[in-house]
């Protein structure tokens, strides 16, 4: 007993040590009522979303797909009024069959604990359903080729907001010449959806000592919660 006691407040202090270099000042409230997220009855069709991503688990149309130990469909509340989009499963993505599960993932968790949502709440996904070889950025083709489930998985469950992650990701909704540092910050429309395009959470790992870095995926962050009602 003891020792889980000990196990949750090391939990605690990580995410209050996070909440302060982001910048936020707020502590979590319990949630009540309604799940974030929730939508009217009757969309999307659970079998449709299930069945969509049956046909990736079996997709075969490019070569990343020879060297995958298994396809990374995306998971999460599929009537999430957020999304979360990165350009591909990295090696434990690939070991597991779920997005965003190691280092990178794990921050990601906690930007959207951040935001008063949970995992659960959103749901997450990546451009290309494979892993690229050694988790080299995916090639112009693989990613025309794969777009159709990503494409149907916005249409089935029709996000408010949706949080790109990285460049590659920006990209396929937001295609232009700029880096990230200008295009991170604003909102684009696609599709009648509100895009936000900011740093892939492996960018803030890579620059770990720039808490300025962090500290903008937050600003971004704020902005979307706002847009959702969450501020």
């Amino acid at each position: 007993m003891a020792k889980k006691v000990d196990r949750l407040v090391g939990e605690l202090e990580e995410q209050f040590r996070f909440l302060k270099e982001i910048g936020a000042d707020f502590i979590f409230a319990p949630k009540t009522g309604d799940k974030p997220g929730s939508r009217p009855p009757g969309r999307p069709a659970r079998e449709e979303i299930l069945a969509l991503h049956e046909k990736v688990l079996r997709c075969k149309k490019c070569p990343l797909a020879l060297g995958r130990t298994h396809a990374v469909p995306g998971e999460g509340n599929l009537e999430a009024e957020l999304m979360f989009i990165g350009e591909g499963p990295g090696h434990d993505e690939d070991v597991q069959g779920r997005p965003f599960v190691g280092r990178a993932g794990q921050l990601l968790t906690k930007i959207i604990q951040a935001m008063k949502y949970e995992r659960e709440d959103v749901f997450i996904a990546n451009v290309v359903k494979c892993r690229p070889p050694e988790n080299r950025t995916p090639h112009r083709d693989e990613a025309a080729r794969c777009s159709p489930f990503l494409l149907e998985q916005i249409r089935l469950i029709q996000p408010k907001v949706i949080v790109t992650l990285g460049k590659v990701a920006t990209d396929f909704f937001v295609p232009s010449a700029s880096g990230m540092t200008n295009l991170r910050g604003q909102f684009y429309v696609w599709n009648g959806i509100q895009v936000m395009p900011t740093f892939h959470p492996s960018y803030l790992i890579r620059n770990e000592g720039n808490r300025g870095i962090r500290k903008m995926v937050w600003e971004d962050m704020q902005k979307v919660m706002a847009v959702l009602g969450k501020k």
